[in-house]
């Protein structure tokens, strides 16, 4: 057999193969002779009619499983004496019809494009510098966080002896008419809550609203910016008539050790709630800024080693960040169909994405080459556990689910990509710095235009009722 390789790029090499003659005339005997002892043929005992006569009465079929023994055994040849890494399915092409009919006596010529994993000349990735900042926890930020467990406990009464005040939750029936541009289809929805004054609510709901009763009907319009968050209003002129259903105060609790002790079980006291509180959001704290850290080495580590990656793992995992896309707007209530999604952008930016993801597995996968690790099978375990209590399912449910997924080998790899990026973490330049609010770009998150930003850039297409309340900036979409 002979072989030649043509390399197209890192990733994707073409083999060019030729069966020797010899080689395809032994396999065309014996796939020729298996036929006739086991071939019907009239006027011939079974197993007794002769080769010549069984090859032309089954040639498609012989000349088929010849082709079917032959290639993939060349292919897998050639590809080990290549030493490629290959991945995914090749693509083959036979090249020679003289070769196919006239069976042995010629050599069968084929090319296969491949694509395999690009060699790696890793560089250094010991002692790489990086900043870690903890954001600090202050009693301001303590009282921050009591006053929003006080208004996520607070409690709407209804009122009953005055027009409805700033601050008032007021909940309206809108049905809306576009004045200009004019189009065919109202706003026409119920229930739609709009507190009064409230952050991101448009000033003209406030201004209308303000001392109306229930059952009062007030008409007014909105004129939106051009700028407006909600795509589908921006620039548009529309005719509101508002039906009040209900209107509502706030009446928060008291700060006391009761309402403490009403948030569960391990407060005794407010004091003890905001022990508690100082410490957790310490621990986040700490656990925000390692990954800042861990997010700044892989962007270090990527930025050192560019190299192109199989178009079919980016395909692959861009179709992947598109799907929890996808699932994440639904239960954000937006409809991924609407015609107000860039699908195509947004593709874009998934392709990009899993580009540099796949950059970062790769060079995790070598460097735990590089330094030897290994994962043992109570690791593995351990992480099956895990995944479990995190997930609130069964351990056999989470190993049925991962059967699907590759099995305890997909948890292996990701436990050895962790080791390998701990690795890189123990052995990097940490400078402990202090905590600023407007850290530079280049310490974001490297999912900075991922799966959330594209369901937040996204979220300007909605049905009525997400519309309405974005049209109004109430709690759906602030304005």
């Amino acid at each position: 057999m002979k072989t030649e390789l043509v390399d197209h790029s890192p990733t994707r090499k073409e083999l060019k193969i030729e069966i020797d003659a010899d080689a395809v005339r032994a396999e065309y005997d014996r796939v020729s002779d298996r036929y006739a002892a086991l071939a019907n043929v009239p006027g011939f005992r079974k197993g007794h009619a002769p080769r010549s006569v069984v090859r032309a009465r089954f040639k498609n079929e012989i000349r088929g499983e010849v082709v079917q023994n032959l290639v993939p055994r060349a292919l897998q040849d050639a590809i080990v004496e290549r030493d490629l890494n290959v991945i995914g399915e090749p693509d083959i092409h036979l090249d020679n019809n003289e070769g196919l009919d006239k069976l042995g006596e010629q050599p069968i010529a084929l090319h296969a494009h491949v694509e395999v994993l690009p060699e790696i000349e890793l560089g250094e990735y010991k002692g790489v510098e990086a900043a870690r900042r903890v954001r600090p926890v202050t009693d301001e930020t303590v009282d921050e966080w009591i006053a929003q467990l006080r208004e996520s406990s607070a409690s709407l009464l209804p009122v009953e002896d005055r027009g409805a005040e700033l601050g008032d939750t007021v909940t309206v029936d809108f049905l809306g008419k576009y004045i200009a541009p004019q189009e065919p289809d109202d706003i026409n929805v119920e229930a739609v809550d709009v507190v009064l004054g409230g952050e991101g609510v448009v000033s003209e709901f406030t201004e209308n609203l303000t001392g109306v009763q229930v059952d009062d009907v007030k008409t007014f319009r909105v004129k939106y910016p051009e700028d407006f968050s909600s795509q589908g209003l921006a620039g548009k002129e529309i005719e509101y008539t508002a039906t009040v259903t209900a209107v509502r105060r706030k009446e928060l609790p008291e700060l006391d050790d009761e309402w403490a002790r009403s948030l569960g079980e391990e407060f005794e006291s407010l004091a003890d709630l905001r022990a508690k509180l100082r410490q957790d959001m310490e621990l986040r704290a700490k656990y925000e800024a390692d990954n800042k850290v861990r997010d700044e080495l892989m962007r270090k580590l990527i930025a050192a080693h560019q190299f192109e990656v199989p178009e079919s793992l980016v395909k692959s995992q861009a179709r992947r960040l598109m799907e929890s896309t996808v699932r994440d707007m639904m239960q954000h209530g937006i409809d991924p169909r609407s015609p107000e999604i860039s699908w195509d952008n947004m593709q874009n930016v998934f392709l990009g994405q899993a580009t540099e993801d796949l950059r970062g597995s790769i060079l995790l996968e070598r460097i735990a080459d590089a330094e030897q690790v290994e994962v043992s099978d109570e690791e593995i375990e351990q992480e099956i556990v895990r995944i479990a209590l995190a997930s609130r399912q069964s351990e056999e449910q989470v190993r049925a689910a991962l059967t699907k997924q590759g099995g305890e080998r997909s948890i292996a790899d990701r436990l050895r990509h962790r080791k390998a990026l701990d690795l890189l973490v123990a052995a990097a330049k940490i400078k402990d710095e202090e905590w600023r609010e407007d850290e530079p770009a280049e310490a974001e998150s490297a999912q900075a235009e991922t799966t959330a930003d594209a369901v937040a850039q996204a979220s300007d297409a909605a049905p009525d009722e997400q519309q309405a309340s974005a049209a109004a900036g109430s709690e759906t979409e602030q304005g």
